[in-house]
């Protein structure tokens, strides 16, 4: 019974806690000034943390110097050169589908914010994590009907606790081909279009295939999307009618007007093509009426997916917890709020330039009012929540000092040269208290849980892994808020 009251007793103090929190928290909101942050500052250094997930033989100009050459054998037992890429968190496997969106939205950040992200002095940094993942996918797509999509396996990775630098677990490659299908890519190289046609004559789920990637990057939303995706993408970056077309043509029986989302991430696209698609009507040419019902059918699918955001939805909006930070699921939720905070801003700029308001079933709202609530989740990724945790790494004071992260949590290379092995890692870094000795900069971690709660615990990789896929979509939201501050 004494147990049971003080079960009741820390409930009611957590309820409380809460409550307060969100009562200072929605006062704080009417008076803007308390609460500031330099955009600048965490835009800055926003790309260092792609150099410090670089696999390969790292260039002469790496600015994360406690990084070294890692993977350098890469694709060797195949007879391919596997050798680059990213490690897509804190891990050492490259695994093709999230590696292949991070690259995608921080591409897309720059055509959006190109001039945003020069003005910051960030331009190139931004092309060369671009081109350290494309000039990877270019190696990886070794055949027109073959492309590579893991290298290591996440079991055998898993068990070990290794600086990349050290890895002694397998480097297993795993492709798809014409008996093992894959989903489309999309490229701005030219081949990019030999690998749609690929994916669109192979049709299939590439788990199915890479039975491996099961257990880590297995695919819900199935190989759908990611052909309305790449067709999408090829046509803005060709201007070639017959990809539009085919997104037309495919848009009821892919789903990309059937489907209404409330996530948008790197295995589910809907949302982020459908805002795409919705975009292209402002043009005179998308205005003929064998397109125009489709294009605005997609429109009325992305407007749910930004309405559910800003919880305007007459049903199905997306979670939020306590605080007001938008929440999908436990798993590294941070990524689902900086990929909903891109949207929210590229669409903000569509509304003002085209003169048009989002238009959701609790009224209409302006592109200052979808500007403004895009800041409000960026804020509470620099701080301004409940507990006040910075869930930027690098950035202020209060950030995660124990980050799960194989390389960051162990001596670097550069400081100490002898082989850690694979339980070393384990028995004498994975389980030490104290803060990590590099830091990940500009990292985005999972981020606290529905209540709010953070533990800063590197086996709570639920909260403190950070993921590539987490933080590109970071670095544009960053540079268009960067960019108001200097108007």
């Amino acid at each position: 019974m004494e147990e049971k009251r003080q079960h009741l007793c820390l409930t009611q103090n957590k309820f409380l806690h809460h409550w307060c929190c969100t009562l200072l928290i929605s006062f704080l909101a009417i008076l803007p000034s308390t609460l500031s942050f330099n955009y600048g500052k965490a835009l800055s250094k926003s790309l260092l943390y792609f150099e410090s997930q670089r696999s390969g033989r790292l260039p002469y100009n790496q600015r994360v110097t406690w990084r070294h050459h890692s993977g350098l054998s890469d694709g060797l037992e195949q007879g391919v050169d596997l050798v680059g890429g990213y490690y897509d968190a804190g891990d050492n496997v490259k695994f093709g589908l999230p590696m292949a969106f991070t690259i995608t939205m921080l591409s897309w950040g720059v055509i959006e914010y190109g001039d945003e992200i020069a003005g910051a002095g960030e331009y190139t940094h931004a092309l060369e994590a671009i081109k350290w993942g494309t000039d990877y996918f270019i190696k990886a797509h070794t055949h027109p009907n073959i492309l590579w999509a893991q290298v290591g396996d996440g079991d055998s990775d898993h068990y070990c606790w290794q600086r990349p630098e050290d890895m002694t677990t397998s480097r297993q490659a795993y492709k798809i081909d014409e008996r093992n299908p894959r989903f489309g890519r999309s490229r701005r190289d030219g081949s990019g279009n030999g690998l749609f046609e690929f994916g669109d004559k192979y049709r299939g789920k590439y788990d199915e295939s890479v039975r491996v990637v099961k257990g880590y990057y297995p695919s819900v939303s199935g190989f759908k999307d990611e052909l309305l995706w790449e067709a999408l993408w090829l046509y803005k970056a060709t201007d070639k009618e017959d990809y539009l077309r085919y997104a037309l043509q495919n848009a009821n029986e892919f789903g990309g007007i059937t489907w209404s989302m409330n996530e948008f991430s790197w295995d589910v696209k809907f949302a982020g093509l459908q805002v795409i698609a919705s975009m292209l009507l402002v043009e005179e040419k998308h205005r003929k009426m064998e397109s125009k019902l489709v294009l605005e059918q997609y429109r009325s699918k992305a407007e749910h997916y930004l309405c559910s955001c800003l919880n305007k939805n007459n049903t199905s909006n997306v979670n939020r917890t306590l605080g007001g930070l938008l929440y999908v699921r436990q798993w590294n939720n941070m990524q689902y709020v900086s990929n909903a905070a891109f949207l929210l801003t590229v669409y903000s700029d569509h509304l003002r330039v085209s003169n048009q308001r989002l238009r959701c079933d609790r009224g209409k709202m302006g592109p200052e009012e979808v500007l403004a609530f895009a800041k409000s989740q960026v804020d509470c990724i620099l701080g301004a929540y409940p507990m006040a945790t910075i869930y930027l790494v690098g950035y202020g004071a209060s950030y995660p000092q124990r980050m799960h992260h194989r390389g960051g949590s162990i001596d670097s290379y550069r400081v100490n040269e002898g082989f850690i092995g694979c339980t070393q890692g384990y028995d004498d870094w994975f389980h030490r208290k104290e803060p990590n000795p590099n830091v990940i900069i500009r990292a985005v971690v999972g981020g606290p849980d529905q209540m709010d709660e953070f533990s800063d615990d590197r086996k709570n990789f639920m909260q403190t892994e950070a993921c590539t896929y987490s933080t590109t979509s970071l670095v544009g939201v960053l540079s268009k808020l960067h960019g108001l501050e200097e108007d």
